[in-house]
């Protein structure tokens, strides 16, 4: 008998031409290109990807391979890809992808009807916006549904008469826009804020409002969030993980903590909960939400205790002397029979020094050779200072140039010790410790009693040296703050096991010279007091000497992408090739403001301990909304709307006047600010006329997701539907703002959203636009943890009726330009009011605070109250000035953080080989 070994039941055994159905398979992995792109988003990625494209649609994408080499001790970049962007593909061809503009059903009825009777757009849109009923139709209507399919020139049209009515009736500081992390597709985002500058429009900020900016980095450093590269996490020996959930959030790089856990780093994890990156710690500790901040405090007790005051680690230090304030001097001042610290005791407040160039932004060591007090060069006086070479952190007197060796402590050669008084707020009580002192004999003839900040900084953590007061026994001492003990209450862990971790921490560092690493993200960033609890922790580093050495510092990750690239693209995206001074506005005092959230709160101190016996004229008390109308007339934060006028008819009316120079022009507000004829707007922001009236959303949602306060912006922004429960409880609180029985609601007139995708911030808008995806369009990533600049490339062409970003503005500009030949047919002056800024020799402006509305100080512009300068807005030429490089790049050069450099030769070839643009007889590069 034969066996047949054919089994029954599988036919294509015997019939090959069963088998088609492997061409679906086969089909499905086929290809025509590939391309190189990346995703704009704000994760901090920065991967290559290769998308695959057949027939014009992209069909797959797979992980790029050929990263740009580190140095040999290194990983290389990749393995790098996560879950969501090998799935983005999805997006472009998604049920929920924006395909064609679309405009909200009540709004674009109004619209056709009055286009039908009014032959000018402008007065079209005039006749809606000014019609409460109709106006409140579309309001209302936001959030609800209803879209209609609309065509490009009908939505571009609406959109421009709206911004040139707003312009004319209000001032173009009424019109807004926001999208976030600009590095994260550069063009796109310089695309609206082009537009809106050149236009006089606000652009706001992003990493701030939706918590993403740690407010530890500026307060420390008095910079943002530089941070290394993900590759440095490698060179760590002790790696402490703080509120990041590197495998979730960190994906691409999270392979550079397992080889440096195979490299022979520590990883000890703090998380409340078993999470992701929990599972690969070495030490999981899982203290309680929110207390980080204890576990830190009594982590630096244990240092500063056993490796500064005992051992006294030369490292720890000697990195104290040269790269922290440990050294300064302080002026300490009486108050009820015990001290309290002051400020930094000034340069100028010595005899030899009182005619020290910017000698109140100069500081004081007490040099331990000469035994007397210097002046150490590299404080920010030196860098605004006429005298060049004094501004960096070289130890020599900035007078005579002698050497310094910094006294850390007056604990061995002191005047004397007096008991300060420290606040615990915890326990809300004030303590008492003895703190070494000196005196010094000032210009004036009065005895300043002074200490380092380092005998301060032991006096604060409770460092017992043999000096009176209520400091702890032990470190069992559960009843005085920072002892291992005391924290115990707080985060739930033993004093054993903090102890240990900070003499492992110690130790480390002591014996690798600063490689211990905090990597910290959004778990901590996001709590009200982040920034305490981040700078405990930046102490525990520098106690140690670890910031500023490779595998050591403070890698904060959430959302931030910074941008190589930062001179030329601000130049584009600002507009400063074309208009001096843009208005950027920090986002949380606008959100803060417009949206009325001050309405529902009362005093500061009705929420927060601060310490007893404030004076009348203390930050440390009052409204919030007190405190921003301040800072804003003295310059310290933006706002816009600046003035409860439009700015462009008070030019008009100084010019009528007779100011026939913009000195002339900025005297004529002077004098209408200091007579209260004109006033700033954040002194009655629910007056209509100071509104912010259009909002501009691209490249992020705005809403929901990002908006502190959601139901307040669909009550106060929108005048839509809303949850809003809360009541009004400002009313007795505010001082310095206008009160309104009724808060206004529906303060925006049009909502515009470029988006692939419906996400709230598109249902709740009035136009939609389909904004190209990003593996539709040329851009360019970056990001502060990778040492490449990333090209996003066009794969596809963009889908439906779908435009870039750039496309998009650029059309709108040109349709504003058109609109705006009868409306605007020659240049027009605005006046733009800037904060004092960062970088500049403005932030030495004020060495006291003092307030010229009372007379305290004169008003001088960029001085004591915002900068106020008069530039000139081409409305007609709009879109040509959008479309060329301005001449300004060229005769004032490029610059950034205080730095600039000369452009000429550069521009001058441009014009000559590259593409260029011609209007008005001149040509320029494109």
């Amino acid at each position: 008998m034969k066996r047949n070994e054919t089994l029954h039941w599988i036919k294509d055994q015997f019939d090959p031409r069963l088998r088609t159905w492997e061409e679906f398979y086969r089909n499905r992995w086929q290809y025509d290109k590939i391309v190189r792109s990346t995703h704009g988003v704000n994760c901090t990625g920065g991967c290559t990807w290769q998308i695959h494209v057949k027939d014009g649609i992209v069909t797959w994408e797979m992980q790029g391979l050929d990263y740009p080499s580190l140095e040999a001790d290194l990983p290389p970049y990749e393995p790098r890809g996560c879950q969501r962007g090998i799935s983005f593909s999805w997006y472009l061809y998604s049920p929920l992808r924006v395909k064609y503009p679309y405009a909200r059903g009540a709004l674009l009825d109004l619209w056709t009807k009055a286009r039908a009777e009014y032959e000018d757009p402008v007065e079209a849109w005039q006749s809606l916006v000014e019609n409460p009923e109709a106006r409140g139709r579309w309001q209302r209507a936001r959030g609800k549904g209803g879209f209609r399919r609309a065509d490009w020139e009908t939505v571009l049209e609406l959109m421009a008469a709206a911004n040139i009515h707003t312009i004319k009736k209000y001032g173009p500081d009424r019109i807004a826009g926001f999208s976030p992390i600009p590095a994260m597709s550069m063009i796109s985002y310089a695309a609206g804020a082009r537009m809106l500058q050149l236009m006089g429009g606000v652009a706001l900020s992003f990493y701030d409002w939706y918590c993403d900016l740690p407010p530890a980095s500026p307060e420390t450093w008095g910079e943002q969030t530089d941070v290394h590269e993900s590759a440095d996490w490698y060179n760590a020996k002790l790696l402490a993980v703080m509120g990041s959930n590197l495998n979730m959030t960190r994906t691409p790089d999270c392979h550079f903590a397992a080889e440096a856990r195979h490299n022979g780093s520590k990883l000890w994890v703090f998380s409340p909960d078993f999470s992701q990156v929990s599972k690969y710690a070495d030490e999981w500790v899982a203290v309680n939400a929110g207390q980080d901040g204890a576990w830190w405090m009594a982590v630096n007790h244990v240092l500063l205790k056993e490796f500064h005051h005992e051992k006294r680690v030369p490292y720890f230090l000697d990195y104290a002397r040269r790269y922290t304030d440990a050294p300064f001097l302080v002026e300490l001042t009486g108050q009820e029979g015990a001290y309290r610290a002051g400020r930094l005791l000034r340069a100028n407040r010595l005899a030899s020094q009182q005619n020290l160039e910017n000698g109140d932004w100069k500081f004081l060591m007490w040099d331990e050779d000469e035994n007397r007090p210097k002046t150490p060069m590299g404080s920010v006086g030196a860098r605004w200072g006429t005298e060049k070479g004094k501004w960096n952190l070289v130890l020599k007197d900035a007078v005579d140039s002698s050497e310094i060796r910094p006294t850390l402590t007056f604990l061995g050669n002191h005047d004397g010790v007096v008991q300060v008084r420290l606040d615990d707020f915890g326990e809300g009580r004030a303590l008492q410790r003895g703190v070494p002192v000196k005196k010094i004999r000032t210009a004036d003839g009065s005895v300043a009693t002074v200490t380092t900040v380092y005998d301060l900084l032991m006096a604060q953590y409770g460092v017992p040296r043999g000096l009176a007061g209520q400091y702890p026994q032990d470190y069992n001492d559960e009843n005085l703050p920072y002892t291992p003990a005391w924290s115990e209450k707080y985060t739930g862990m033993g004093r054993e096991l903090l102890i240990r971790f900070a003499r492992e921490w110690a130790t480390t560092a002591e014996l690798t010279k600063g490689k211990c690493m905090v990597i910290i993200g959004a778990g901590i960033n996001h709590w009200y007091h982040n920034n305490l609890m981040y700078r405990a922790a930046i102490q525990a580093l520098t106690f140690c000497g670890c910031v500023g050495v490779n595998g050591g510092g403070l890698a904060h990750y959430v959302g931030q992408e910074k941008l190589a690239p930062m001179e030329p693209w601000s130049a584009i995206a600002f507009g400063r090739d074309w208009i001096p001074t843009p208005r950027l506005q920090n986002a949380p005092s606008w959100h803060y403001v417009h949206t009325d959230q001050w309405r529902y709160e009362k005093e500061f101190t009705d929420y927060n301990t601060v310490p007893p016996q404030q004076s009348a004229s203390s930050l440390a008390g009052g409204h919030t909304m007190d405190l921003q109308v301040k800072a804003v007339r003295n310059g310290w934060l933006p706002f816009y709307p600046q003035f409860n006028r439009n700015p462009l008819e008070v030019v008009r009316e100084a010019q009528a006047a007779g100011a026939n120079t913009d000195e002339g022009i900025i005297t004529h507000f002077l004098r209408l600010l200091k007579t209260g004829r004109l006033r700033f707007a954040v002194e009655d922001p629910d007056a209509p006329e100071n509104w912010p009236r259009v909002w501009y959303i691209w490249r992020g949602n705005a809403l929901m997701s990002s908006a502190k306060g959601h139901e307040y912006f669909l009550k106060h922004y929108l005048g839509t539907h809303t949850n809003a429960i809360a009541e009004d409880l400002a009313k007795e609180s505010v001082k310095e703002v206008v009160w309104h029985e009724t808060a206004p609601q529906g303060k925006m007139d049009l909502v515009v959203d470029l988006n692939f995708r419906m996400d709230t911030s598109a249902l709740y808008s009035d136009i939609v636009l389909p904004a190209a995806t990003w593996y539709e369009k040329s851009d360019l990533n970056s990001t502060d943890m990778h040492s490449f600049i990333h090209p996003l490339s066009a794969a596809v062409p963009p889908c439906w009726e779908s435009k870039s970003d750039w496309q998009i503005y650029k059309a709108l500009a040109k349709k504003f330009s058109e609109l705006a030949e009868k409306h605007f047919p020659e240049p027009v002056k605005d006046l733009v009011a800037a904060p004092l800024a960062h970088d500049t020799p403005a932030e030495i402006a004020q060495t006291e605070v003092k307030d010229w509305t009372r007379g305290e100080v004169e008003a001088i512009p960029g001085k004591t109250m915002p900068g106020l300068k008069v530039v000139t807005r081409d409305y007609k030429n709009l879109y040509n000035q959008f479309i060329s490089f301005g001449p300004l790049v060229r005769t004032s050069g490029l610059g950034a953080h205080g730095t600039s450099y000369d452009v000429k030769d550069f521009y001058d070839e441009a014009v000559i080989v590259g593409p260029t643009a011609s209007w008005n007889g001149k040509v320029y590069p494109s």
